[in-house]
């Protein structure tokens, strides 16, 4: 049994109350989310993944690397097997930052998925990729002068 359930009416209900829903009122009230298929972090209709029927979401791959979560819009209202409705692409640590960013556009622009969220996609699998390289040690300065060689030689 299927159930057709409109993605407003699902927002209008879960809006003010939800698994993923964190609240913050020493922030002035601001309202984050914790649900995988939200980009942005941001508790809003445009950005939640478990309202919209084609939702996008990035996260850090276990061995390094990024996963791509897209939702299928196909079985998005099933209520009865939610894990069914999400698949998933895994981009290694090896695999060049350039081609997984083109490989995500690809993958969500051929499968007609939000243009809005394409750039956000790129944007937070680029951060991920930046936090897994390791840090580098900071350069020691040369002295530059005589004076300063001087005093470095003492």
């Amino acid at each position: 049994m299927s159930t057709n359930i409109s993605s407003d009416l699902i927002w209008e209900v879960t809006r003010g109350h939800s698994a993923a829903l964190v609240k913050r009122k020493g922030a002035g009230g601001v309202q984050f989310s914790r649900d995988p298929l939200n980009l942005k972090n941001k508790h809003t209709r445009k950005h939640e993944g478990f309202v919209n029927d084609k939702a996008i979401g990035i996260q850090a791959g276990e061995n390094g690397g990024v996963v791509l979560m897209t939702k299928k819009s196909n079985k998005a209202n099933k209520a009865n097997q939610p894990a069914s409705s999400i698949q998933t692409s895994t981009f290694g640590p090896h695999t060049s930052s350039r081609k997984t960013y083109r490989s995500i556009v690809n993958s969500t622009t051929k499968r007609n998925y939000r243009p809005d969220l394409r750039a956000d996609a790129v944007a937070r699998a680029s951060a991920i990729r930046k936090s897994q390289k390791p840090v580098k040690a900071d350069r020691v300065s040369k002295p530059r002068g005589a004076k300063a060689r001087k005093e470095a030689e003492a």
